[in-house]
């Protein structure tokens, strides 16, 4: 979304927004790293204070995707630390959304990638590799499934079924 906000694809769509074809994710996340603007298609993950299968995603080509992880709004550790979003930045991918805590805010300030998290937490998260992948996730009032698109900017986040024409 170069030069149109999310605003303006609001305003010039609101038919899809009537039909649920296109969603705005309540207003809930803080906002890392230094793409403020980011847009690619889905993939979802959905985890509970465990991290394991977030960095096997983040090790995997990005190809301009996003990454939404369901963390289930933990806010008792963080899912999502430095190093595996350095690795993103250098896969590819184009953010990620997470729904619960990240950790070492300012080595992912320093990224080329867009980061949206609920909070920072200190702590780090279990390694046992629990979790769903590929599957429907429910995040801030939306249901996001994968392979839908995701457009964020500092306005804030929607979610289409296909990709607009922005």
């Amino acid at each position: 979304m170069a030069l149109v906000t999310t605003a303006e694809v609001c305003d010039a769509n609101p038919q899809l927004i009537l039909s649920g074809e296109l969603r705005a994710l309540q207003p809930t996340f803080q906002i890392y790293g230094r793409r403020q603007v980011f847009s690619g298609p889905i993939v979802t993950l959905k985890v509970f204070e465990d991290n394991v299968l977030v960095r096997e995603f983040l090790e995997e080509k990005g190809n301009g995707r996003v990454l939404v992880v369901d963390g289930g709004a933990s806010l008792r550790c963080a899912i999502l630390g430095g190093n595996p979003v350095v690795q993103a930045q250098n896969n590819g991918w184009a953010g990620i959304i997470v729904n619960g805590c990240i950790r070492d805010v300012d080595e992912i300030n320093g990224c080329d990638i867009g980061v949206r998290a609920l909070a920072s937490h200190p702590m780090k998260a279990n390694k046992k590799g629990n979790g769903e992948k590929h599957v429907p996730v429910n995040i801030a009032g939306t249901r996001i499934c994968d392979g839908e698109w995701l457009y964020a900017d500092t306005d804030g986040i929607l979610i289409s079924g296909t990709e607009l024409c922005v």
